[in-house]
């Protein structure tokens, strides 16, 4: 009997588990194409400047290329921690999430870095339609970097108190999905604004 009760409780998890994932898919779709109009008015207005620079002139490919190598590892090591959560290993799973954080806060400060650069040179979202689309566009994938650094320290904290429960599985599996889709996302961001931008 207790066989049975075991396995009907893990059916359960496992439904509850697969709805999750469906949903949270759902809501990447929807937020995929929020983007996507955002990319289409960056291409529309990306040569509107009014006499101004361009992104040949206002952005630096090296630097944005470090930004997404800085994504990158941080892409890699949330899966490292992903994977040792499904493990239950508490700890070590803890320190790589811990890890992934800290290379998503350089991240973001290497973000708000250039914002500065640019403020501090006359080139603000108020300067023409180009550079309204690019800190709209930027600033939204911003946006979902700091939900995600929220999202990152709730999270750690639910594990430190309450250990790998069902919830924080999906937990696990939902923050791991919403970071890799901000990586794909920097990824169509570097192609589009700075490497076919600046070339």
């Amino acid at each position: 009997m207790n066989h049975i009760d075991h396995s009907a409780h893990h059916d359960h998890d496992a439904q509850v588990y697969s709805k999750t994932l469906f949903g949270f898919w759902v809501y990447l779709v929807t937020d995929f194409m929020l983007f996507a109009t955002f990319f289409v008015t960056y291409a529309v207005y990306s040569r509107n400047t009014m006499g101004g620079p361009g992104p040949a002139e206002l952005f630096h490919l090296p630097f944005a290329l470090s930004q997404t190598l800085v994504l990158l590892a941080s892409s890699f090591t949330i899966g490292i921690a992903s994977a040792l959560a499904h493990k239950d290993k508490k700890g070590a799973s803890l320190s790589w999430f811990a890890i992934t954080f800290l290379i998503a806060i350089i991240f973001t400060g290497m973000q708000f870095h250039e914002y500065g650069r640019l403020v501090s040179e006359g080139y603000s979202w108020s300067t023409n339609a180009f550079l309204s689309a690019f800190y709209t566009l930027v600033g939204m994938h911003t946006l979902h970097v700091l939900f995600g650094l929220i999202w990152f320290v709730l999270f750690m904290i639910s594990v430190m108190s309450s250990g790998y429960t069902a919830t924080n599985l999906r937990r696990v599996s939902c923050l791991k999905m919403f970071w890799q889709f901000i990586y794909v996302i920097w990824i169509f961001i570097f192609t589009i604004v700075y490497l076919i931008g600046v070339n």
